[in-house]
C-alpha cells in the first residue's frame, strides 16, 4: 500500500503479538491441576542478597503429574528456595529433605477451579483490551496521514482484520486453558 501505512501496521501487529505473548505466559502460571515448573516462574528468591527467578538457582522439574522437584544448584539455598515458596502464597507445602524441595500438588476443587478459569478469563480480557488499544492507536495513526479517504478506510480495515485474527487467538487459548483447568 504505502511505506507509512505499512509502517503503522506492522506497529500494530507488533503490539498485538506482544499482547499474546503477555497471555500465554500469564496463563502458563495458571495451574490447571497438573503439576508444571510453571507454577513456580514468578517465585524470587533471595540469593546473596539480590531478588532472583527461582529458575536461576536451582533445576526445577515434574517427576510426576502432582509432584515438583526442585533441585537447588547450591546446597545452602535449600531454606531460602524453602521461604520464597511459602512467601509466594501459592498454597504449596513445600518439604525438605536435605537435598531437594518436593512439593505435592494437592488436586483442585471444583471452587478453586471456577477461580481458576474466572482468573483466566481476567487475564484474556487485559489482552484483548491491550489488542484494542493497539487498534485505536494505529487507527488515529492512518487518521493523520495525508492520504485520500480510500486509502485511510483500506487500512483501517485492515487493522480491524488484525485484530479479529488476534482476539479469535485469545479466544482459542482462553478455550484450551478453560478445558485444561475442569479436566479433572
Amino acid at each position: 500500500m504505502n511505506e507509512e501505512i505499512d509502517f503503522i501496521l506492522d506497529s500494530a501487529k507488533e503490539a498485538m503479538e506482544k499482547a499474546i505473548d503477555h497471555l500465554s505466559k500469564e496463563l502458563r502460571s495458571i495451574r490447571a491441576g497438573k503439576a508444571s515448573p510453571a507454577m513456580l516462574a514468578n517465585v524470587q528468591v533471595d540469593y546473596y542478597g539480590a531478588a532472583t527467578p527461582l529458575g536461576q538457582v536451582a533445576n526445577v522439574n515434574t517427576p510426576d503429574a502432582r509432584t515438583i522437584s526442585i533441585q537447588p544448584w547450591e546446597k545452602n539455598m535449600l531454606q531460602e528456595i524453602e521461604k520464597a515458596i511459602m512467601l509466594a502464597n501459592l498454597g504449596f507445602n513445600p518439604m525438605n529433605n536435605g537435598d531437594t524441595i518436593i512439593i505435592n500438588v494437592p488436586a483442585l476443587t471444583e471452587e478453586r477451579r471456577k477461580e481458576l478459569v474466572k482468573q483466566s478469563k481476567s487475564e484474556a480480557e487485559h489482552a484483548k483490551v491491550g489488542i484494542r488499544n493497539a487498534r485505536k492507536e494505529a487507527n488515529n495513526d492512518i487518521k493523520k496521514t495525508e492520504f485520500s479517504d480510500d486509502m485511510k478506510k483500506t487500512a483501517e480495515e485492515e487493522v480491524q482484520a488484525l485484530t479479529d485474527q488476534f482476539v479469535k487467538s485469545i479466544d482459542e487459548k482462553l478455550a484450551v486453558k478453560e478445558k485444561e483447568i475442569m479436566t479433572i
